[in-house]
């Protein structure tokens, strides 16, 4: 992926940016029902669910992190 963030609060403002494109690229979809631009958006909705996928699972292992170095600065 392009330019990966660097915190939780970069990925969580990535993943709503997104979704919302998603959400959009879905309503396309259903606009052009039929047409020679549904494989161009089924192409782009392909990947904004793997750029979603990305960010999720780059958030969780930031998530991960911080948790582990909370609890070990707990002990």
């Amino acid at each position: 992926m392009a330019n990966t963030p660097g915190s939780i609060e970069d990925i969580d403002a990535r993943i709503l940016a997104v979704r919302d494109n998603l959400r959009q690229l879905v309503e396309q979809a259903a606009a052009y029902s039929g047409s020679a631009d549904d494989e161009l958006v089924s192409q782009r909705i392909a990947e904004q669910e793997a750029q979603l996928d990305f960010l999720t699972k780059k958030r969780a292992e930031l998530t991960s992190a911080v948790s582990g170095r909370n609890d070990r600065n707990r002990k």
